[in-house]
């Protein structure tokens, strides 16, 4: 008997799926759903808060399994198998990583990271593209610290070997840079298929991103797809296999994963 293929789709959601600016996704909302309905596992492996993709989960109209806070913590697992847990946290709470930060962070470097929670309400909203209730979502962290950095490169370079040395990290996104645990995308998403593996029979997996944070994703992929982002140029990422949009989000999110789903031979 053949054994059945499960398709998982780990997506980035800013300027991958979602809309660069407006956050918005109308165009391809069907077609998510469609991928759904037919088996298709699809898990947003993002940046955002466990908030705002809650909000994404209830604007698609379908309850989905996702991963929020660059790694941090996997959400709803046990709605594709209800022995499967709800939660899973990978990360220590984000007052236990300031503290280390404030301790081990010489004065000199701490000084040119600016905490965006730190922040007046009107330059949140500048950076982040959102008011009210959205910023509210959005500043509401329960492992991770955005912020801005504007040293020198020899600062950041001295930055990213104490967070190291600490088992800590710093995450880099379209808008800001997070303080992280010892946290990504990619440990994330291998703890995720390593899970479902108990279970089924064959993966594949497709990974979606568009930003230089999404690389190390799409590099542990069956399939990486690479929404279009002016910031890229296509010659300068070595990645292997590599499908890529000339649309931008949202609807080069479409066009990547009909694509990756061509390649794996799996009709939807």
């Amino acid at each position: 008997m053949k054994k059945k293929l499960t398709i998982v789709i780990f997506t980035d959601l800013d300027g991958s799926l979602l809309h660069r600016d407006t956050f918005q996704f109308d165009s391809i909302k069907d077609y998510i759903k469609s991928l759904v309905n037919q088996g298709v596992i699809i898990i947003p492996n993002s940046s955002k808060t466990e908030k705002e993709i809650e909000k994404f989960s209830m604007e698609l109209g379908v309850t989905v399994p996702y991963i929020s806070e660059n790694g941090s913590a996997i959400h709803r697992l046990n709605l594709i198998n209800p022995n499967f847990p709800n939660k899973i946290i990978l990360s220590r709470e984000k007052d236990e990583l300031l503290k280390i930060f404030n301790s081990k962070v010489p004065d000199k470097i701490r000084s040119k990271c600016h905490l965006i929670l730190k922040m007046s309400k009107k330059k949140q909203e500048q950076i982040f593209g959102q008011k009210d209730d959205k910023l509210r979502d959005v500043l509401s962290r329960n492992y991770t610290l955005p912020l801005l950095f504007n040293g020198e490169k020899k600062e950041k370079n001295k930055l990213l070997k104490i967070l190291n040395n600490n088992s800590l990290t710093l995450q880099e996104g379209g808008r800001v840079s997070n303080l992280c645990d010892n946290v990504n995308k990619v440990k994330s998403m291998n703890k995720v298929v390593k899970i479902l593996k108990k279970t089924e029979d064959k993966i594949k997996t497709i990974a979606v991103g568009d930003n230089y944070n999404d690389l190390d994703m799409l590099k542990n992929s069956d399939v990486p797809c690479l929404v279009f982002n002016d910031q890229f140029k296509l010659d300068q990422i070595n990645i292997d296999n590599l499908e890529f949009s000339n649309k931008p989000s949202p609807e080069g999110w479409a066009d990547v994963i009909k694509k990756a789903l061509a390649k794996l031979k799996y009709n939807v």
